[in-house]
């Protein structure tokens, strides 16, 4: 059990680019929020749907997987703020699966279960259908829309038994509304729980779990308000429990310092894989891991939704230093989505009367102040801002500078307006294209290029008696070649839409 886990993000979409890359968002411009979806966000800002482009060297962790001879699966949320390439995944579908890929080979297969997402705060939770082909359950109409109707919540047999307390964090009221809300989130985590240990016992089916290391984690924090989208520890502070073939470690905590740009160059390491040099993280297990832990963990919160703000935060064991780069705006800002849940409607309704009691009022403030300081260990919930007390000038002055060395080093991108982002990324608001690639045979072999710099390719090789494989493989290195066979290849590079097509005969 790894205890002190953080989000360099508090919202999903950065925080899955920091996963699949291993960099921090804000250093390859993907610190705003949901770049691709919601066009009514866009438009309220004067902005156009887009992708992120990080620089051409960098790869998604899958396809780095896949060039090492592993069968990638991803079941099945996406949203990296740029759209994957057809050489990210061998799969990418409600029902991607390890048991898809060919005889022993060595796999990497990641479920997103959704049932604690805030989304099952705001409405009544209605019981999805598994993504990973639940026995219990028959198989999908393949639309997503579908899969809510299936037990009404009064027939859900995992709410949290009506004597048991649930911890109600200061920040939060504790009126019926708002503890019946946080009850919510508890049963959601035993549902979670109980379509955890389905994956695990189709592990022992499949006598895999005895040569398989499975991570569990969330990709933030809380879905809570005050938690979810702001990077104080409730929503940045990640579990994350692995568990190793033969069980070493078991029962072990570890409490060093851990970020997401972490995860990528990990599983590379404990895969015997070389780290890229473009990676920002550090391995924390492995072949390849750190000689030296981190002494500070880094987070950013930007737009959110239609809401633009900027904060930075760095972390060491114990202390947390927050920057306010807009200290006119207020800490609460309204975002619709988060409107619709009960326990929000309940903190507004208690603002508004004027019955917030210190605490609770705090989120609410006017103005914020410039920096902030909280000591994790005594307050935990960071509502004590030390930065103005003399006694913790030293760990202020610390912090202040590690930021401020953080943004140097990773060049972020914070302070640039959004709209200048995605006119160098798209100039003119049209996305780049990836050059078609060309191909050459020398010496029997078939060498495919693009000319888009960092294009990674992906090919089917078929015969003329067969029709094309669903699946593209990833291209790296000259394919061998024959009589009747045919060889159909793509480019794409991360932020731009992928190349036409080329067919290739050779009869």
């Amino acid at each position: 059990v790894y205890t002190n886990v953080f989000s360099p993000s508090g919202v999903c979409a950065p925080s899955r680019c920091a996963l699949t890359t291993g960099m921090y968002p804000s250093s390859i411009g993907g610190h705003n929020m949901r770049v691709q979806y919601v066009k009514a966000h866009m438009d309220q800002l004067g902005l156009v749907l887009y992708e992120v482009i990080p620089p051409p060297e960098v790869k998604m962790m899958s396809q780095v997987l896949r060039e090492n001879g592993y069968y990638c699966t991803n079941n099945d949320k996406q949203d990296y703020q740029f759209k994957p390439p057809v050489t990210a995944w061998d799969e990418s579908s409600l029902k991607a699966h390890w048991r898809h890929r060919a005889k022993d080979q060595p796999f990497f297969s990641v479920f997103n279960i959704g049932v604690t997402h805030e989304g099952h705060v705001t409405r009544p939770y209605r019981k999805q259908l598994m993504r990973y082909h639940d026995p219990d359950f028959p198989e999908s109409t393949g639309n997503p829309a579908n899969f809510g109707d299936m037990i009404s919540e009064e027939d859900w047999p995992l709410n949290i038994p009506g004597d048991l307390e649930v911890p109600i964090p200061p920040y939060l009221p504790s009126t019926e509304i708002a503890v019946n809300d946080i009850r919510r989130v508890y049963s959601n985590i035993l549902e979670l729980d109980r379509q955890v240990g389905i994956i695990i016992a189709q592990l022992e089916e499949d006598q895999l779990l005895d040569s398989t290391i499975v991570f569990f984690y969330s990709d933030h924090g809380g879905p809570l308000p005050r938690q979810k989208r702001l990077i104080y520890d409730s929503g940045i502070k990640v579990p994350l429990v692995i568990r190793y073939p033969g069980q070493p470690g078991a029962g072990y905590h570890d409490d060093q310092l851990i970020s997401f740009i972490d995860f990528a160059p990990t599983i590379f390491s404990i895969s015997g894989i070389k780290i890229p040099d473009y990676v920002q993280g550090q391995a924390f297990a492995g072949k390849y891991r750190s000689r030296k832990e981190r002494k500070y963990i880094h987070a950013a919160a930007d737009r959110f939704d239609a809401q633009v703000d900027m904060i930075r935060a760095v972390r060491d064991d114990r202390y947390k230093y927050l920057l306010n780069f807009y200290p006119d705006k207020q800490y609460y800002l309204p975002v619709k989505y988060r409107e619709q849940m009960a326990i929000m409607k309940e903190l507004l309704r208690l603002k508004e009367i004027d019955s917030l009691d210190t605490y609770q009022a705090q989120w609410f403030r006017e103005e914020k102040v410039k920096e902030e300081l909280f000591d994790t260990w005594e307050d935990p919930h960071e509502l004590h801002n030390l930065a103005g007390d003399p006694d913790y000038t030293g760990k202020l002055e610390e912090l202040r500078e590690e930021c401020t060395r953080w943004m140097e080093s990773i060049n972020d991108m914070g302070e640039i307006p959004e709209a200048e982002i995605l006119e160098n990324f798209w100039p003119g608001r049209e996305q780049p294209v990836t050059a078609t690639p060309s191909y050459e045979v020398i010496d029997g072999e078939l060498i495919l290029r693009s000319e888009t710099e960092g294009a990674s390719i992906g090919y089917k090789m078929y015969g003329f008696d067969e029709s094309a494989p669903e699946k593209w493989e990833v291209y790296t290195r000259p394919l061998m070649i024959s009589v009747d066979i045919r060889i159909e290849a793509v480019a794409h590079r991360l932020g731009y839409a992928q190349s036409g097509s080329i067919k290739i005969e050779f009869r």
